[in-house]
């Protein structure tokens, strides 16, 4: 080959890169990289083209709320067929009467959804004395049942309500009532505080008295959030979170299986067959679990090695029958749920709503986490509930309303109600009969005396 040849045959052809050869074997990696690269830019674009949708939040609250609905009751049959076969002779007792609760829960989520907001807060004043009523009631021996080691539940035969998991919803409706219409004069410690803290100290009084350390901290996180987002200082909260987590320590150390708990957690699980034991147990669940799990309804730490497993420690069984897969999943749900609650309160024009919103999301993400924590070895054990996935009917019912609640305030975004208002509701709000949303209107200033007359 002369030398003008090979120059030629070396040179590079324009857009070519320098190293890069023309063989057969690159192309289809170029080809590859480059359907991948434009491939994730065009589902970034769809993504971000659906989250602009006016309808965007209620689709994901939503499918939030059935996916965690659908997956608590099939995780409760799972992991409570043991303990059901033992005390009820029936693999299926703890899983019909969460079924039964179901059913009321989604009364209560249509009442949720159905009720305007301005209705709802109208009463909310009323829901709370309601509440602190039922406080007072459950104390009296003869009224209140003992479960647990505590007073704070009302028994009517084989099922058991706890008013505790209504008075934190009664709290939150009636505090951001409180809180909206005091938004401007929030940075004076005198009105952040009245009246809000001095009946949520009254709510930890008869929460002590019973006594539910778990419930007093879960009713705790729903006031600190009801201050943060209406506006409080940071100083106030600080210094109210702080003697808030003082009290709960005085309050864990004061009783001797509270006591004994946080000793254990604070000493690595020392005495694995004593205090420590469930907590053990858990982490051998979630360590048995692996990446895939063992399989659904084959996990073994159910059989009498985990107590409580339907309930307060049921993440673990999560965790050994589905692996890691499976407790991602829980994981990404909470976060989802963690993104669209903020959104919703976020879009909305009613400060009721906007406080309401994002307190009822925290609470439900600080009380999966806090339940989460104390599962993987990360908290002292509590009691708290995974919402949705734990079996336990007040809660189940409590939360499902929480969940009609947000519902209808994605359908009071301002968007969402131009959008309804133009196209129409589904066939299913037709159904449902649910009234068209209406703009939120802010009160104006009051009439001027000479004008009333």
């Amino acid at each position: 080959m002369s030398p003008a040849s090979r120059q030629s045959a070396g040179a590079r052809r324009p857009g070519e890169s320098p190293g890069s050869g023309s063989g057969a074997d690159d192309s289809p990696v170029r080809t590859a990289a480059v359907a991948l690269g434009t491939g994730t830019r065009s589902a970034s674009r769809r993504l971000r083209r659906w989250l602009r949708r006016p309808l965007t939040s209620l689709h994901l609250v939503l499918g939030v709320f059935g996916l965690l609905t659908l997956f608590g009751l099939v995780m409760v049959l799972s992991a409570s067929s043991v303990s059901s076969l033992s005390t009820g002779g029936s693999s299926y007792s703890i899983f019909t009467k969460q079924l039964m609760f179901c059913a009321v829960g989604l009364v209560l989520f249509y009442i949720g959804l159905r009720v305007s907001p301005q209705r709802l807060r109208s009463v909310a004043p009323i829901l709370l004395l309601i509440g602190l009523g039922t406080l007072v009631a459950v104390l009296i021996p003869g009224i209140g049942a003992v479960r647990g080691g505590s007073r704070s539940w009302f028994a009517f035969g084989p099922i058991s309500l706890q008013p505790s998991e209504a008075v934190k919803i009664a709290l939150t409706l009636w505090g951001a009532h409180v809180l909206a219409a005091r938004r401007a004069v929030m940075h004076r410690w005198k009105h952040a505080l009245n009246p809000v803290v001095p009946v949520t100290l009254v709510i930890f009084t008869l929460l002590v008295l019973q006594p539910d350390l778990g419930m007093t901290i879960s009713i705790g996180i729903a006031m600190l959030a009801l201050l943060y987002f209406g506006g409080a200082p940071m100083r106030l909260l600080a210094l109210i979170a702080g003697g808030g987590l003082v009290g709960a320590i005085v309050l864990g150390l004061t009783a001797g299986y509270r006591a004994s708990r946080i000793s254990s957690f604070l000493s690595g699980g020392s005495d694995p067959l004593g205090p420590a034991y469930q907590a053990t147990q858990a982490l051998y669940s979630l360590a048995d679990g692996g990446l895939f799990g063992v399989g659904l309804g084959q996990g073994r730490a159910k059989w009498d090695y985990l107590p409580n497993a339907h309930n307060d420690f049921i993440f673990a069984i999560i965790g050994e029958e589905l692996g890691l897969v499976g407790a991602f999943a829980v994981l990404a749900l909470f976060a989802v749920l963690a993104y669209t609650g903020m959104r919703i309160a976020a879009r909305n024009t009613d400060p009721w709503l906007r406080i309401v919103v994002a307190t009822s999301t925290a609470g439900l993400i600080v009380q999966a986490s806090i339940n989460i924590g104390y599962v993987v070895g990360l908290l002292p054990v509590t009691g708290l509930q995974l919402p949705l996935i734990s079996s336990g009917g007040t809660s189940m019912v409590v939360t499902m309303f929480v969940f009609g609640v947000l519902t209808n305030a994605a359908r009071h975004e301002p968007e969402a109600i131009a959008a309804l208002r133009k196209d129409g509701q589904g066939r299913v709000a037709r159904l449902l009969r649910l009234p068209l949303p209406e703009p939120y209107r802010a009160a104006g200033p009051p009439a001027p005396r000479s004008a009333a007359r």
